[in-house]
């Protein structure tokens, strides 16, 4: 298995993949650690959503210069520098004391976890084939929706059992010993390893720092680039601040839920997120097309999310069955990804996908806190408790700001194959 690329790839692939599990636990916790964090840290609606946030602000900040990392360095050294990053990040979370200290501590999670998916995605480029790659994409996302999955009523029965800052502690020591996996066997590339190259996997050449300038230029002025990073920002975006914060929140507030139960619906959100990007992906590589099953899945996207908005308190059934909606067609705007990286030579692969990948978690950066702040604004005067009480109405708002700005997102892909269509007739 050591000596066989096609085998060896998986084990470094999976190396990988546990540390994208963390990220995705992380990323995702707020929704089961709400009530905790409001009640350690005495936020309100927004001040939650911003700690939230805090994660995302840096994970979209660092994904460009991961890009330029990943091209030049490679995914074994990056990779296994956020997780430490990341794993020093949880522990400190878990140990602050105050408000402030948990946003910088959030924020040094973002920052290590930011740099996990696009190396990986720059390890699947340097072992896999080109027509393996939204295949590979989509079995990432995929990891993304299990540890989506793992975030919620997982982690919320870890959590009622030892309680929050030991569970999170837990998971930052797991972080470290990840890391290690990565350095030892998620190596560069099949030459890196000692082994023979892969069929039809090219060899990736050097980045120079000239390559990198250029290829940044070239994405700033790519109109197609812009449409696919607004497909991505509205769909990622949505995704990550609905089953990471609010989707808990509204079924505990508007249908009544305990925490425990609400986390079962997030849950089946995650499932579909599970299984929505790999078939997706690999319909994609089927039948040869992107842009097309992108359209139909957000599209579908943008269906599911409107529900509550119009609504308000449909049946659980049917919040259920818009749950898991959600997370798979999310799966659709991962084919925005395999699109820009097709469309630039295979050293600048790891910018591309990178720069649309920014617009997705500038989309969970701003979500949370604008859906906490309709929150707040439609909020109930008196205390429960001495708990802030928010409303229907308020969570039926809140879900149309993400509803409105998916179906920007739904007229950008629309536009990409427009343009495309264009391109062939001349």
């Amino acid at each position: 298995m050591f000596n066989d690329p096609t085998k060896r790839r998986w084990i470094g692939w999976g190396a990988l993949a546990i540390v994208f599990l963390l990220v995705n636990i992380h990323r995702l916790s707020s929704a089961v650690l709400s009530e905790e964090l409001q009640a350690t840290f005495q936020t309100s609606a927004a001040q939650l959503g911003t700690l939230h946030a805090a994660f995302f602000y840096i994970y979209a900040i660092v994904q460009i210069p991961t890009g330029l990392l990943a091209d030049r360095v490679g995914p074994r050294y990056v990779g296994a520098a956020g997780a430490v990053v990341l794993s020093v990040g949880a522990i400190l979370f878990a140990l602050s004391d105050s408000y402030l200290a948990a946003f910088a501590a959030r924020a040094l999670i973002g920052l290590g976890s930011g740099v996990i998916f696009i190396s990986m995605l720059r390890f699947s480029a340097n072992w896999f084939r080109p027509d393996e790659f939204a295949t590979m994409t989509g079995l990432t996302a995929g990891i993304a929706g299990l540890g989506a999955i793992l975030a919620t009523t997982p982690l919320a029965l870890a959590v009622s059992a030892t309680g929050w800052q030991p569970t999170i502690i837990l998971l930052g020591i797991v972080g470290f010993l990840a890391a290690a996996g990565v350095f030892v066997f998620a190596r560069n590339s099949p030459s890196d390893a000692g082994l023979a190259p892969i069929d039809g996997v090219p060899e990736r050449p050097t980045v120079t720092t000239a390559d990198a300038r250029r290829a940044l230029r070239q994405l700033a002025g790519d109109i197609d680039q812009w449409l696919l990073s607004i497909v991505f920002f509205s769909a990622m975006g949505t995704l990550l601040t609905l089953l990471g914060l609010w989707g808990v929140p509204y079924l505990v507030v508007v249908h009544g839920l305990d925490l425990t139960t609400a986390s079962y619906y997030t849950l089946l959100g995650s499932v579909g997120m599970l299984f929505g990007a790999p078939v997706i992906g690999r319909i994609s590589d089927r039948i040869g097309k992107r842009i097309v099953p992108m359209i139909v899945g957000v599209g579908l996207l943008m269906i599911a999310l409107s529900i509550i908005p119009i609504f308000g308190r449909p049946p659980l059934a049917v919040v259920a069955l818009t749950y898991i909606a959600i997370g798979f067609f999310t799966g659709a705007a991962m084919l925005s990804l395999s699109i820009i990286k097709e469309r630039y030579p295979g050293e600048a692969s790891g910018v591309a996908t990178a720069t649309v990948n920014t617009a997705g978690f500038v989309g969970g950066a701003l979500f949370p806190t604008l859906m906490g702040v309709a929150l707040d604004t439609y909020q109930q005067d008196e205390l429960v408790g001495g708990t802030v009480v928010y409303t229907e109405f308020g969570y039926r708002v809140a879900f149309a700001i993400v509803t409105v700005a998916v179906a920007a997102g739904f007229l950008c892909a629309i536009a990409v194959y427009i343009r495309e269509h264009r391109r062939q007739l001349v």
